[in-house]
């Protein structure tokens, strides 16, 4: 696997890289409560910058598109940003019309599951506003737990994942 997936799908969405297809439908989706919470998206995002954002991903940054079960529709973005080495980022926004129906928990632990498959010599991270409870219990749903220490970004606390164990024993 390079750092970008090929291609994934779950019961309800397909996930494959952002192409300068995207560019309309992507602005769509990223309206002021998407820009108000990632940081590297200007406001108000324009299709210019839907582009520009397609065509820099790649290498260190790449952005997945996440789409319904037929591959149509933009539900969303998921980033797979190569940080240290070892070390990669998941960040994903949502646009309003998919948010509180299970799709980006869906998708991100898809990604995240299969970027941990594909590198299990690395390290898996998440940076969370403190304030953004439906993040946070998102990354927790999918497995990442608080680090008690800050992020990057001001503001921000790092979440790593903990992949569950292959094989479980539960004792009663």
């Amino acid at each position: 696997m390079t750092d970008t997936l090929l291609s994934l799908s779950t019961d309800h969405c397909r996930i494959a890289p952002l192409t300068a297809d995207d560019a309309r439908a992507l602005t769509a989706i990223t309206d002021e409560t998407v820009t108000s919470r990632v940081h590297f998206l200007p406001a108000p995002f324009t299709e210019a910058d839907a582009r520009a954002l397609i065509a820099r991903s790649g290498g260190g940054d790449v952005f997945h598109a996440v789409r319904d079960r037929h591959g149509i529709e933009l539900y969303g973005v998921v980033g797979v940003h190569r940080r240290a080495r070892h070390e990669y980022e998941i960040g994903y926004w949502f646009g309003a019309r998919a948010r509180g129906k299970g799709i980006a928990t869906e998708a991100v632990r898809a990604v995240v599951a299969a970027l941990g498959a594909a590198r299990p010599d690395c390290s898996i991270v998440a940076e969370c506003h403190p304030d953004n409870e439906r993040s946070r219990a998102l990354l927790r749903r999918v497995g990442f737990v608080s680090t008690g220490r800050p992020g990057q970004r001001p503001g921000r606390m790092l979440m790593a994942w903990r992949a569950a164990p292959a094989e479980r024993i539960d004792v009663c």
